[in-house]
């Protein structure tokens, strides 16, 4: 019997400029992941929905930063964002998750954009 072992975070950074949560795993792995990134895949009911198919793209969120970072036992945090959303709960598992497929969620998040007719403004604007 194989024992799966979910990498667990050995230290969780805020970088309020930069408006990145960069976070380092038991296994090696690091990522910076921008707060707008996180807030397109909050893994809430309001932007996930109640089952598959149901997604909805949260649009005008380019400046959204984090302002707390609040712990749910040992095992994720919630994170309570500037535009007052703070009802996702990332496990561990999630937030490893959204580190090691960045680049393909990002891109679905802009694909997601264009869909929906949004045109996504320059945060450092």
């Amino acid at each position: 019997m194989t024992t799966m072992s979910h990498p667990t975070p050995t230290e969780l950074n805020l970088h309020r400029v930069s408006r990145v949560l960069e976070v380092s795993f038991d296994d090696g792995s690091n990522f910076k992941l921008p707060a707008e990134y996180l807030r397109a895949f909050s893994p809430s009911a309001e932007v996930m929905g109640h089952g598959p198919g149901q997604r909805k793209v949260p649009t005008g969120i380019e400046k959204v930063n984090i302002d707390q970072i609040e712990p749910v036992g040992n095992y994720a945090i919630v994170l309570h964002f500037d535009d007052e959303h703070n009802t996702g709960i990332y496990s561990w598992e999630t937030l490893y998750n959204l580190g090691k497929n960045y680049d393909r969620y990002w891109q679905q998040y802009l694909d997601e954009l264009k869909e929906v007719g949004y045109t996504r403004q320059d945060p450092a604007s």
